[in-house]
């Protein structure tokens, strides 16, 4: 491995190649992932309009599956052909089947054109996604690292984790650039297409460039000494030795991980939108300020773990979230919404109820249909940032009671969906005028808002996340022998990413409805990072500048 690792200190550009080619279709793999979640409100108009309850819950489960479920699963068989065929022919049908899904979105028919049968289409083609998103992190990861020298490992590979942020601007620009040149009623309509088709140039890119590519060394050595793995499954998960690594990788990186990043670009972006009403267009410019500053942060937290190892990096950016989490997040709702702040100082909300009649509402799949006059008020408040006490009424009638007036709450309970949906809105919009003549803003004023200081502190959450995502990519290959490193490293890293980080919006929402507090939410991702920083602390070992060798 030395010879290896020297040949490629003395010849910069083929070591270049690998990490643009690496980069490029990791970069195409979160285009995708960004152009589906930034477009789901115009998809759900145009493909599930009309279902009818069975079908919209098929469609739900569906999409949840292909979005979460279908990650680890493309982890274990993507894992599988990484360690027995070879890392580059693993990741060429991972990009391939995911730009091609991707692509053919942009091609299906609508509900109104063909009914059930596009809504069907389009889950079938998340669940291929969602099976390439299992493969394809792992081997760009592995790619890289098996290819780099042990000194600057963690350098090469904070590009892989760089092109989330690239993946994040080429969505947002190629959105913004067709929304702005059709407008908005054709982008509804048909130009939201356009996003989904444009992934074909991207992934003809991506393929041309993975296929001039070699092996790794790492494999290419094991194979010709004939030690590839002929069970990597049983050898990842069946003996004690490779799964106690398996597990202190979930633990002890991935668990912070899926709460960490998540929180900082996908649940802000909830935060500053819909609890303290920041604009849209203000938010977006916010997140791609965070996205810009963020690409180079992974590549030197990558660097420094270099100097300095691995674990010290990313507990520090762990314990930098777990500090920011609540102090920062009551300052961003100050800068972001300093009227609505005040309004709540001065003017408590409070839910008068049966608690008997009160849900949990954490609904993962979107199907719950909660429907009581508690569960009508508390998310009305709550999709309004609005914060709330619960109280025992007298009679077990509902009322919203804001300052001196109260808003009498009726329940859903035997209405059809339509009803129950028209009576929400009437529900929300008689609580929304008792706010505003209480002075509650009805939404933020970007001209009252602390711009500075809104951008400091997120920033700080963007220095926490890529100092713990820079190097993970490096930690992650360190832990695992070539034989199964495919497979034993892409399970806990999709595990974490796609259901610890993908239950934080609705495990947050729910905890914000029971408690009245919009800060509660903070909770879940406060108690994952806080696991990972103790699991680090006491079993995670430094790996930072070993040999990949495969014993």
């Amino acid at each position: 491995m030395a010879t290896v690792a020297d040949s490629h200190e003395q010849k910069p550009w083929p070591m270049a190649r690998v990490i643009i080619a690496s980069s490029a279709g990791t970069a195409f793999e979160w285009y995708d992932f960004f152009i589906f979640g930034s477009l789901a409100p115009v998809i759900s108009k145009v493909f599930f309009a009309g279902l009818e309850p069975t079908s919209a819950l098929l469609a739900a489960l569906g999409l949840f599956a292909a979005g979460f479920a279908f990650r680890p699963l493309g982890a274990l068989i993507f894992g599988v052909v990484g360690d027995r065929l070879g890392r580059k022919g693993a990741f060429l049908v991972t990009v391939s089947l995911m730009g091609g899904a991707t692509f053919l979105i942009g091609l299906l028919p609508t509900y109104a054109q063909v009914g059930a049968l596009g809504p069907t289409l389009l889950i079938i083609l998340r669940i291929l996604q969602g099976i390439a998103l299992g493969g394809e992190y792992g081997g760009a990861a592995i790619y890289v690292a098996e290819h780099a020298p042990n000194q600057k490992r963690g350098a090469s590979t904070g590009w892989i984790q760089a092109s989330a942020s690239f993946g994040l601007l080429a969505a947002l620009l190629v959105i913004v650039a067709t929304r702005t040149a059709v407008g908005d009623d054709a982008f509804n309509a048909w130009a939201w297409r356009i996003p989904f088709l444009m992934s074909a140039i991207l992934l003809a890119i991506s393929v041309w460039m993975r296929v001039k590519l070699a092996e790794s060394p790492a494999f290419a050595k094991l194979r010709e000494e004939g030690e590839i793995s002929k069970a990597p499954l049983r050898e990842a998960f069946g003996n004690w030795k490779s799964l106690k690594q398996v597990l202190i990788a979930f633990f002890g990186i991935m668990c912070a991980q899926g709460a960490v990043w998540y929180f900082t670009f996908f649940y802000m972006q909830v935060f500053l939108e819909k609890s303290l009403g920041l604009p849209g267009q203000t938010k977006d410019l916010l997140l791609i300020v965070m996205t810009v500053v963020s690409a180079p942060l992974y590549v030197y937290f990558g660097w420094l773990s270099d100097r300095i190892g691995r674990k010290p990096v990313m507990v520090g950016g762990m314990l930098l979230a777990l500090a920011l989490y609540f102090p920062a997040s009551h300052w961003i709702a100050a800068a972001a919404n300093p009227q609505l702040i005040e309004a709540q100082r001065a003017t408590p909300v409070v839910v008068e109820t049966d608690p008997a009649t009160c849900a949990v509402q954490f609904d993962p799949v979107g199907t719950a249909k909660f429907v009581s006059a508690c569960d009508i008020a508390k998310s009305s408040l709550v999709t309004k940032g609005i914060n709330f006490s619960t109280q025992a009424s007298r009679d077990g009638r509902t009322q919203v009671v804001v300052g001196t007036e109260a808003v009498p709450i009726s329940g859903g309970e035997g209405l059809s969906g339509a009803d129950v949906k028209a009576l929400k809105t009437r529900t929300t919009d008689a609580i929304g005028s008792e706010l505003q003549a209480a002075g509650y803003p009805k939404s933020a004023d970007p001209k009252q808002a602390n711009m500075t200081l809104l951008i400091i502190l997120l920033l700080l959450f963007v220095v926490a996340a890529t100092a713990l995502y820079g190097p993970q990519a490096s930690a992650l290959v360190e832990m695992f022998p070539t034989r199964v490193r495919y497979t034993a490293m892409s399970f806990p890293y999709h595990v974490g990413t796609g259901w610890v980080g993908g239950f934080l919006p609705v495990t947050s929402f729910a905890l914000v409805a029971i408690t009245g507090n919009m800060f509660e939410g903070l909770w879940y991702a406060v108690v994952f990072t806080a696991i990972s920083v103790v699991v680090s602390l006491l079993f995670l070992k430094e790996t930072a500048g070993r040999a990949l060798n495969h014993h």
